[in-house]
């Protein structure tokens, strides 16, 4: 007995034959262009900060990187949750991914996100927003301790103080609204100016 509730255009003989994928936890670029067009992905985001001894803030760090049509752009790290991967799993493989293997990061004991930042193909729906896609992504402020040398697409960690993450310039450099994020990340530990 199937309880399969059906597409109201759904035909049986169009279901495509599913073969197991080579990485269940991997898309091609095929495969995710059509999720994308079809479904909000799972996100984590992370703003990497440097702390004192009595844990308050001293800095930010922003990732420089070019985007897709060449132009400076900064953000912070992000990236897709994985099929079967914790939400710990994905935040720190994408720390190292973004940071390097030296960052040391400090993740949370309990994995509560400061906020959930919704992401929207298309501007005015929410302060966030990303063209390719509708993500939903868990944001969280993570200290890191050790040496960051990123990798990946991005060039350089600028690190700099609270005071200066939130300019007008730098929330003008960030993509996709991430400045808004970065201030509501820095508000959530008490470190706004």
């Amino acid at each position: 007995m199937s309880v399969r509730t059906p597409d109201p255009d759904w035909n049986p003989d169009d279901e495509p034959v599913v073969r197991p994928p080579a990485n269940p936890g991997w898309l091609s670029d095929l495969e995710l262009a059509e999720v994308r067009g079809r479904l909000p992905l799972l996100y984590v985001e992370a703003v990497p900060v440097r702390v004192d001894g009595l844990g308050q803030v001293t800095e930010v760090g922003v990732l420089l990187r070019a985007n897709a049509v060449g132009e400076m752009t900064r953000t912070i790290v992000s990236g897709r949750v994985m099929y079967g991967e914790t939400v710990r799993d994905a935040l720190f493989r994408h720390l190292e991914k973004d940071l390097g293997p030296m960052a040391f990061p400090l993740l949370p004991a309990s994995p509560v996100p400061f906020m959930v930042a919704e992401y929207f193909p298309l501007p005015g729906i929410s302060p966030f927003t990303d063209e390719r896609q509708h993500a939903v992504s868990l944001a969280f402020v993570v200290p890191v301790t050790g040496t960051c040398e990123p990798r990946q697409d991005a060039l350089e960690v600028t690190w700099m103080t609270p005071a200066e993450a939130v300019t007008d310039t730098i929330d003008a450099e960030l993509e996709g609204g991430r400045g808004t994020l970065v201030k509501q990340a820095l508000a959530s530990v008490g470190a706004l100016p």
